[in-house]
């Protein structure tokens, strides 16, 4: 699979200098400690994943091992001189045989890359990786209040599909979950 994606420069920095805008591919091994640690912010920062406790990169590796670089659960990271900087992902939307053709995606930045674009270049990526692959529906899940995630997903092309009340407890509060759909084959 041919991955890799480069924008032209563009001015994305505080300081005004050129950002050559960054490489995306299929993630791997080496990726592990980093997409960990991404993740971990959220995991101790954020509402937007339900997870509680971080993970060590032992524990994350059954997850890393369960988006190959085919198939219909990817995980496509973007990378800066060499760092990773953000991911997204498709993973099976529900057990059951019949969701097969479903996944649910997710992307996740490190936070300084937050309002950069980065999430709409890895959502892309994915959807192309996606595009040969038996799936008809991709599905979101939004911790709200979240507008950037929201405006994202509305602009790619998905479609608001309810909203789940106070589903997860995390930091002492209940919260809600909006779920967003795109269909990506007919």
């Amino acid at each position: 699979m041919n991955t890799e994606v480069s924008r032209t420069s563009t001015d994305n920095s505080a300081d005004g200098t050129a950002d050559a805008g960054p490489r995306l591919r299929p993630g791997h091994e080496g990726d592990l400690s980093e997409l960990t640690r991404i993740y971990n912010h959220y995991v101790a920062e954020t509402p937007i994943t339900f997870d509680i406790d971080r993970f060590t990169v032992e524990q994350r590796r059954p997850w890393l091992e369960s988006h190959p670089d085919h198939g219909p659960y990817r995980l496509i990271v973007a990378e800066r001189n060499g760092t990773v900087i953000g991911y997204a992902t498709s993973s099976p939307f529900r057990p059951k045989k019949a969701y097969e053709t479903s996944v649910e995606t997710s992307v996740y930045l490190a936070p300084e890359q937050v309002g950069r674009g980065v999430g709409g270049l890895l959502y892309e990526a994915l959807f192309d990786a996606l595009a040969g692959e038996d799936v008809r529906q991709a599905l979101a899940a939004v911790t709200v209040p979240n507008a950037a995630s929201e405006r994202l997903h509305l602009r790619l092309g998905f479609e608001p599909a309810g909203v789940h009340r106070e589903v997860g407890r995390k930091f002492g509060r209940f919260w809600d979950v909006a779920w967003f759909q795109k269909a990506l084959a007919r």
